[in-house]
């Protein structure tokens, strides 16, 4: 295909991606690194319209024109990609410092020592090695669980290891050929190759980018679905299924599984003297507190109201309360410090049980509620156990102290 055909057809893609991303992010400027992808793609689209006009530029406006859009591109790709993934960026000193040079180099081998060879280098070094970092940033978190950040940085890595060896092949063509004439057809077609190739690594790499605003759209959608939206821990939806996914589990491999129902004391007064807002505060003052005494493969929820719910895997009765007095006696000792300057006190009553062969996690929730429900019977801020339905009562109490 006619080179000329291949760059019109290359900054139009561009351009075309560039406008589908900056609509994508005007409807969704919460997605972390799409406005620097749209600005990866405008730059290149300023790149690919630099080309066309080449002939027209002075060439050193030409060269500098080319090589700081160039290398602009790949680094706003690899600051989108860091952002995306939640890295602190770059100083922006060091890129400007890394680009100015790339140009100056660029421009010293086309005005003062011209070595077209040296150019091609300065061309893709920076690009190649942001397309590269770009590549490693992204590709973590497990191929089957996030696949299009490994797309992604698939794309990008391959794209950035052509930009390094661009060179290279180059001068393959041109010593590799036996004639002048032959070896100017080789390098002739090589550059079309080079055009197709960035051709392919725009569409891909927009599609990566719109990929990956769909997986971090649907995660919030998903974490909007399963965590309670004030305390940040389980709704009670997401803790049943997960409870349920436990007790298979723990069912299969023999193993103890508590669960336990916390309430919290007095709550209805709290809303009702110091209002919802310290009552909002009050339930994310506890879910701190509780966090504290619990292991990161121990499961909390808000079943609704003031009534949490927690199960312990490969805790046993005796861990499990021991975690449950732990948290009643931190809740006490720690009131609610409010903006005020008058503290809340809180107190809670917990109801323990270990699910039994055949139990769903209704019924184990249910026979925890009611430990609880005997803990509030029986004075409230303690501890109660039930054992199994038809058992009697094994009662575990803490005091007021």
């Amino acid at each position: 295909m006619h080179t000329p055909t291949l760059l019109i057809i290359a900054a139009l893609l561009t351009g075309l991606v560039t406008a589908v991303l900056y609509a994508v992010w005007s409807f969704n400027r919460n997605i972390p690194g799409l406005r620097l992808w749209m600005l990866s793609f405008l730059t290149g689209s300023v790149f690919g319209v630099s080309l066309l006009v080449r002939e027209r530029l002075h060439e050193v406006v030409a060269v500098v024109v080319s090589q700081a859009t160039v290398s602009l591109a790949a680094y706003f790709c690899l600051m989108a990609s860091r952002t995306y993934m939640g890295r602190r960026p770059f100083s922006h000193v060091y890129a400007v410092v890394a680009i100015a040079t790339l140009v100056a180099l660029s421009v010293f081998f086309t005005v003062v020592q011209p070595h077209q060879g040296m150019r091609f280098v300065f061309a893709g070094l920076g690009a190649g090695i942001c397309y590269l970092l770009a590549a490693a940033t992204l590709a973590q978190g497990g191929v089957r669980r996030v696949p299009a950040r490994y797309l992604f940085a698939l794309v990008a890595g391959l794209h950035g290891l052509f930009l390094l060896l661009r060179p290279a092949l180059f001068q393959l063509c041109a010593a590799g050929a036996p004639g002048e004439a032959a070896g100017a057809g080789l390098v002739a077609q090589l550059s079309q190759f080079v055009v197709l190739e960035a051709i392919v690594a725009v569409v891909l790499l927009a599609f990566g980018a719109l990929i990956l605003a769909n997986e971090y759209i649907t995660t919030e959608l998903r974490h909007l679905a399963e965590v309670d939206p004030l305390t940040s821990v389980f709704n009670r939806r997401a803790f049943l299924t997960l409870l349920d996914k436990a007790i298979s589990s723990a069912q299969r491999t023999q193993s103890a599984l508590p669960v336990m129902v916390i309430d919290l004391d007095h709550f209805k007064k709290i809303n009702d003297t110091r209002g919802h807002r310290a009552g909002d505060d009050v339930l994310r003052h506890f879910v701190m507190l509780a966090l504290r005494c619990l292991r990161k493969e121990d499961v909390m929820g808000r079943l609704g109201g003031e009534e949490f719910a927690i199960f312990l895997p490969n805790a046993g009765d005796g861990g499990a309360l021991a975690v449950a007095e732990r948290l009643r006696a931190l809740v006490q000792a720690q009131p609610l410090l409010a903006t005020d300057a008058c503290p809340i006190p809180l107190t809670v009553s917990v109801g323990v049980t270990l699910c039994a062969d055949g139990d769903s996690a209704d019924s184990a929730l249910q026979r925890a509620d009611e430990a609880m429900y005997l803990a509030k019977e029986r004075g409230r801020n303690r501890v109660e156990t039930l054992a199994k339905p038809a058992a009697a009562h094994a009662v575990h109490a803490a005091t007021e102290s």
